[in-house]
């Protein structure tokens, strides 16, 4: 019986509108769960950029901080972001990134800045370790869009992804790098060569949860199928 894979799973805070997107995030996990994959959450430990009333969709007079809301959704087995830095990429397999505003908010500023978005520092170190250490990357929904900003120069290579059917979005992608390719997909996209699986979860099409929970279990499957 060979060992027992362990993947970190990136989150950041709770809920769509400014956190993980929370059918995406307890997807990864139960998917991982089915697999026999172990898995260790972390959320950067820091304020929320913003906070959302999901309720009414409008913003909301508040603080709230992205680990402390992430561990609504880890049940309270989560970890600063900065650890996982700390530690590269060892102990770990794959690295795994649900969607959600919170992503483009929280862990890359695209929402704010589009094309000139800035990827967290915790975020783009945790990234490059387990891009140098060849392990792969899972991420879904808008999650995609950090992987592009960091592949996204010739001397990365570039990388293939999906973000549903987002014209906007996609045109933001390939204008970081001509070596970028967005893929139109409802359910998963892999790049075999950078070890790169991705789906477009709630950004294509009518979504509903059990399409999502489909597609990222497919994202899942393949980034543990490329596990060394």
């Amino acid at each position: 019986m060979g060992r027992t894979l362990n993947a970190a799973v990136v989150l950041s805070g709770c809920g769509r509108g400014d956190g993980s997107e929370i059918h995406e995030a307890t997807s990864i996990l139960i998917h991982l769960a089915r697999l026999e994959v172990s898995y260790q959450c972390f959320a950067p430990d820091k304020p929320q950029a913003d906070v959302v009333n999901h309720l009414t969709g409008e913003p909301a007079a508040e603080s709230r901080h992205c680990l402390v809301e992430a561990a609504r959704i880890a049940r309270g087995n989560i970890k600063p972001l900065s650890e996982l830095r700390k530690l590269g990429s060892a102990g770990y397999d794959c690295l795994l990134f649900p969607g959600g505003f919170g992503a483009a908010k929280n862990l890359i500023t695209f929402a704010k800045d589009g094309a000139e978005a800035v990827v967290d520092a915790d975020v783009e170190q945790v990234f490059g370790h387990f891009r140098s250490a060849g392990k792969p990357i899972g991420l879904c929904c808008i999650a995609p869009v950090i992987a592009a900003k960091l592949m996204g120069d010739a001397e990365r290579g570039g990388v293939t992804v999906t973000i549903g059917d987002d014209a906007g979005v996609s045109g933001v992608i390939t204008g970081w790098g001509s070596r970028n390719k967005v893929v139109p997909c409802e359910v998963a996209v892999v790049d075999a060569e950078h070890k790169v699986a991705t789906s477009p979860a709630y950004m294509y099409g009518e979504a509903n949860p059990w399409r999502v929970y489909q597609g990222i279990g497919k994202m899942v499957e393949e980034t543990v199928a490329m596990c060394a």
